[in-house]
Order: C-alpha cells, then structure tokens, then sequence
C-alpha cells in the first residue's frame, strides 16, 4: 500500500473541535494584523515619535511590514517540520511563539520610555511573530484539509478564512467600544495594548485544544523518514513551478485583503472622516469575510476552485477604481461602508477557493512545507509592503485613488496565475 493511500485511510475524521482548534490559530494572527493595523497612527506615535504624523504612520507600517521579513524562515523550518513530525506538533510550537510576541506588544514600554530602545524591541517582538506566522499556515491548512471529506475541502478549509473574519468582527468591535469609551489621547497613550491583551487570552485556549488532536499525517509516511532539508529540497526541485504560480494566486488575494485591512486608516488619513467611523470598518469587513468565505468554500466545491478564483476576483478588478472614485467623491460613510462591503464579499468567495486549490497542487508528503512556503512568500513579498505602498502611492502623488491601479495589476497576476492550476490534478 502507497504511502499516500494508507495516511488518506488513517486521517482522522475532523470534528468541530478540531476546527476550533485548528482555526483559532488564524484567528488570533488575523487578529493581531486586524489590531496593528487599527491602531498604526497610534502606535506610530508611542514608538516613532515625530513632528510629521505620516512620517511616524509610515514608519509604523514599515515595521509592520518587516515582521514578514522572517515568514519564509518560518514557513521553511515548521513546514518541513510539520511534515516530518506531524501537523500537530508544528501547530503548537506556532502557538507558543504567537504567545511570546503578542506578549510583548502588550508590555513593551513606549520611546517616551525605553528612548530607542522601544522601536528597536518592537522589530524583534514583530520578527518573533512573523517566525510563528510563516509557519502556521501550511500545517493548520494542511490539517483541516485532509481531514475534511474529498468533497468538501472547500467548504472545511474555509473555515480558516471564516476564523480571520471573526477576528476581525472582535478587533473592529474592541476599536470601535475604545474609540466611544476612551479618549483620544488615553487611546493613543494606553488604549491600543487592551486589544493586543485580549488576542493573548485566547492562546492557552487554543494550545489546549491543539494538544488533543488526532495527526493526519500518517507516522510511516515517507516524508517521516526524510530530513526536512530533504524535504525542502524536494519542493525547490520538483515542484518550483507551482511554487511561483502559487505565489502569484496568493498575491492578489494577499493585497486586496491587506488594502481593505487598511480601511481604517484610509478613512482616517484619506477621508478624514472621525475616529469612530473608521473603527466600524473592520467590524464590516469582518462579517463580510466570515460570511461570504463559507459561501466561495461551497462554490469551490461545486463549481471548482478555478472558477470560484477567477470569476469574483475579475469583478472586484473592475470594481476597484470605481468604487475609490466614488468614496472620494461623494464623501459619504454609508456609500463608504457599502463599497467596503462589496470588496469584502467579491474578495473572499474568490479566497476561499484559492486557498484550497493552492493546497491541492502539492503531495502530502511535502504539502505542508509547499503551502507554508507559498503563502509566506506571497504574503511576505506582497502583503509586509502593502500597506506602505499605499500610503506611499496616494502621500506621492496627492491622490487617493492611485492605490487602485497597484491592487488592478496585482489581480490580473492572481487571475492569470490561477487559470493554469486547470493542467494540475487534485492532490
């Protein structure tokens, strides 16, 4: 019996629990990227203090950004790991550093205090993070995968995404409750560490659970008896090509995803529109992910993954320049809020089948180490820098819709990327 057939006979059969577990790994990464992204103008000014407010938010966003710096690192030491060892034990040494650098975001004195020394333990608080984060992806995704039914990966691995929508329904409602009960200044001095706090509470939980899953990597699978720089090899060598079309898919979905994360700061900064608006738009997002990623999880699995990728994502394409034109223009929060909205739904039905698909393209003797490896590239070429690009784009040339044509050229990539995966079969 083949390696792969006898670890399909062994995989556990996944139960609500075990999504639980699973997801709230995406959950609390979501979360904290949910958080930071909030409440960059605030924690630009307790670290990067300055006279010009959009020299310190860029050099917010820019640490935001180099926490992806060390993704790759992580998606190559877990993955491989999580292969080699299983996807269980690769989960929850992810969760034990998620701890130690959310942790560290809650206590890390300000420049007022530590001088520079406060921006400078930020970074490695933010690169401790980004370790975790490269790493989690490719063995949680991988699990729920496997242990979903063939004919409904889809609708299972969706639920990662739904887990990130329910973080950001909780950062928007924690930003929004914050920005009403506190003042500016009390936000701005202390207020912005109560959400990373709470995100902290939820890690015990998750390890809890993570401890008593059933592996769904089969212990005489060959990758078991591999090195995982054997294993990392193997990707490299035999599977490169679908590495870099993955890359390709996850880029799209990774800028789009990024840009309507910095809605809040666009209202803020762009809009100008008052502090509590701008926090209602994560809690929007956020419903619109956990609903409308269930739905392209249920396409994925009836109408194909290729499809259920392209054909939202080139409506969001032609939406995009439009719909910032519009917001611009007529300066309305409830226009604001439903063009938000129509971005979030065409965004995540179009994930929720590039996630599976992308997963799909790899054997499972190496499926955590390729996916892990695909997504923290993508995410880490595209997603690290997005945010610093728009700010960038629209400080640059004075107007507010440039970003627009960045997150145009960048859809057109993923859709193109995506129409090849019809020449691969289904792992």
């Amino acid at each position: 019996m083949s390696s792969s057939t006898s670890s399909s006979i062994s995989a556990p059969r996944v139960t609500p629990r075990d999504v639980i577990a699973v997801a709230a790994g995406a959950a609390v990464e979501f979360f904290d990227f949910s958080v930071y992204a909030t409440f960059s103008v605030m924690i630009g000014h307790a670290f990067f203090p300055s006279q010009s407010a959009v020299a310190s938010l860029l050099l917010s966003l820019s640490v935001f950004g180099l926490g992806f710096l060390v993704r790759p690192l992580g998606a190559l030491l877990i993955g491989s790991y999580a292969d080699k060892a299983g996807r269980k034990p690769a989960m929850l040494l992810t969760m034990v550093l998620m701890a130690v650098g959310t942790g560290g975001l809650v206590v890390l004195p300000d420049y007022a205090t530590l001088g520079i020394a406060a921006p400078i333990l930020l970074v490695l608080v933010r690169m401790i993070q980004g370790l975790a984060w490269g790493g989690e992806a490719g063995p949680a995704t991988t699990f729920i995968m496997e242990a979903a039914p063939p004919h409904r990966r889809g609708l299972f691995t969706s639920w990662q995404i739904v887990a990130q929508g329910a973080a950001g329904v909780s950062a928007g409602a924690i930003g929004y409750l914050l920005s009403v009960v506190l003042s500016d200044d009390q936000l701005a001095s202390w207020g912005w560490r109560i959400p990373f706090a709470c995100g902290l509470l939820i890690l015990p939980i998750s390890i809890y659970l993570r401890r008593h899953l059933r592996d769904t990597l089969a212990p005489h699978c060959d990758s078991t008896m591999t090195s995982q720089r054997a294993l990392i090899k193997r990707v490299f060598s035999q599977h490169s090509r679908w590495v870099v079309v993955g890359i390709l898919i996850i880029s799209g979905s990774t800028i789009s995803q990024y840009f309507l994360n910095y809605m809040a700061t666009y209202a803020l900064h762009e809009l100008h529109y008052p502090t509590r608006v701008a926090m209602l738009s994560p809690l929007l997002i956020g419903i619109g992910v956990m609903v409308f990623s269930l739905v392209g999880g249920w396409m994925a699995d009836r109408y194909g993954r290729v499809p259920t990728i392209v054909v939202p994502r080139l409506l969001l394409t032609l939406a995009i320049w439009p719909g910032l034109v519009l917001i611009n223009r007529m300066h309305s929060e409830g226009l604001f809020f439903c063009i938000v909205a129509l971005f979030t739904a065409l965004q995540c039905i179009s994930g929720a089948g590039l996630l599976v698909a992308v997963c799909e393209v790899f054997p499972q003797q190496i499926r955590a180490t390729g996916f892990s490896l695909v997504y923290a590239l993508g995410i880490t070429l595209f997603g690290g820098s997005a945010q610093l690009i728009f700010s960038w784009l629209s400080e640059a040339t004075g107007d507010p819709v440039s970003p627009a044509w960045y997150l145009i050229a960048t859809n057109i990539l993923c859709m193109l990327a995506a129409l090849t995966l019809k020449r691969k079969p289904r792992q």
